[in-house]
């Protein structure tokens, strides 16, 4: 055996390394699960939250009583528009780089990247390139917008919305060309 070889004792320092976490404490088979990482992006996320609520209410900000259900399908289309320009989107990827690696290109503009790194950095590269995930940051960017001017955010939230159509329709005619085509 060399010294560069990875011994049992030698595989478990290193995972231990990568995540913080000891052979007993691993989340998963790999221990490639940044938990310390996540928990801090939680607590971040969480934050964040409280202290809009302190903000809105120190500046006597009143909730709406309801939002009606075109205001929730805008926001909604808003949010998955968002979701992608950041995750997906080959302009945005300088927002990504410090904690992803490009893996492909992919259709209509868009990249797909893989998260980097260890801990922290592993963390943020599973949040930043992944939509669903970043969904979550951007509707509540979104609904907060949304509380303290819901004349603008409806203005931002059709822009967005009209982009999201716009992709849409661009898929259906390429679609409708592929198949009128051959």
């Amino acid at each position: 055996m060399t010294a560069e070889e990875p011994t049992e004792q030698n595989a478990g320092q290193n995972a231990e390394q990568d995540t913080g976490q000891s052979e007993g404490q691993k989340y998963d088979e790999r221990g490639a699960v940044p938990v310390l990482g996540y928990a801090v992006i939680a607590g971040t996320y969480a934050a964040a939250c409280g202290a809009f609520v302190l903000l809105a209410r120190r500046r006597g900000v009143v909730l709406p009583e309801r939002v009606p259900p075109w205001d929730v399908a805008l926001l909604g289309v808003a949010t998955y528009k968002t979701a992608r320009l950041l995750t997906k989107d080959k302009i945005t990827s300088f927002l990504r780089a410090p904690f992803s690696r490009r893996s492909q290109d992919t259709t209509a503009g868009e990249v797909s990247d893989e998260p980097r790194g260890r801990g922290l950095t592993l963390a943020m590269g599973d949040l930043v390139t992944c939509p669903f995930c970043t969904a979550s940051w951007t509707a509540t960017g979104l609904l907060g917008s949304y509380v303290l001017a819901p004349r603008a955010t409806r203005l931002i939230g059709a822009g967005f919305g009209a982009m999201a159509v716009a992709d849409w329709l661009q898929y259906a005619w390429a679609w409708t060309q592929q198949n009128a085509e051959g």
